[in-house]
């Protein structure tokens, strides 16, 4: 495969329904998959072994990280796999950086992986200036930048977090993945940076990422 021609794919909420893996378009041929936490619903070791083995068959080349809704289990995992990128910067070639981070900020319901909002942004900002020498960053994060589409809730109301925001204002990360509010199913831009929230995977939503002569090119996809 070509540096032209890479691309990569991207969704996160899939809460251990995994029936649409079969249906994302070059699912194969991408060069890599990132997952962006909620694999499981407060699920066990195998719970997480059935949702990486699902993805694995299609695709080896796998980037995930834990949402809030995965346990401690689930994220030893993904170290015991060699797969997990919360909290890291991973080159991905070409000049393609990923930073990502999981968990998520707190919610109302006391899910096993919440962090403080100043924990999270701590992280994005740690991955966020390490990556600053890639040409191109994108950014994998749980929780979602206050914005105006990627963390509404079916109220209306933003539960996004402001520090993310401020932090993808000031770095600019070519692109943006995030999730965990799957009513948030959209995407905005924040300066230059693309942000897209997939919405659940269970739904059928995921983020296709190219890589093309002017840089990073992402789309929001459903399957079919």
């Amino acid at each position: 495969m070509s540096d032209a021609k890479r691309f990569w794919i991207a969704f996160g909420d899939i809460h251990q329904r995994v029936a649409a893996v079969d249906r994302v378009e070059d699912l194969a041929q991408a060069s890599g998959v990132l997952l962006n936490g909620d694999l499981t619903n407060i699920g066990s070791r195998e719970d997480a072994i059935h949702v990486l083995d699902a993805v694995a068959r299609k695709n080896p080349r796998i980037f995930a990280q834990v949402g809030n809704m995965d346990t401690a289990l689930v994220e030893r995992v993904l170290t015991e796999r060699e797969v997990n990128v919360h909290a890291r910067v991973t080159d991905l070639g070409g000049g393609v950086g990923l930073a990502a981070v999981g968990r998520s900020t707190p919610t109302p319901f006391g899910t096993p992986s919440e962090e403080s909002e100043e924990q999270i942004c701590q992280w994005v900002h740690g991955v966020l200036k390490e990556a600053a020498g890639f040409a191109q960053v994108i950014l994998m994060v749980h929780t979602p930048p206050k914005g105006e589409v990627v963390d509404r809730l079916f109220s209306g109301g933003h539960v996004g977090s402001p520090g993310i925001r401020a932090l993808i204002e000031r770095y600019q990360p070519a692109v943006v993945v995030t999730g965990h509010i799957h009513e948030g199913f959209g995407e905005e831009m924040i300066g230059r940076s693309h942000v897209l929230n997939p919405g659940s995977f269970a739904d059928g939503g995921y983020v296709r990422i190219e890589e093309t002569a002017a840089g990073l090119a992402a789309s929001l996809r459903k399957v079919a």
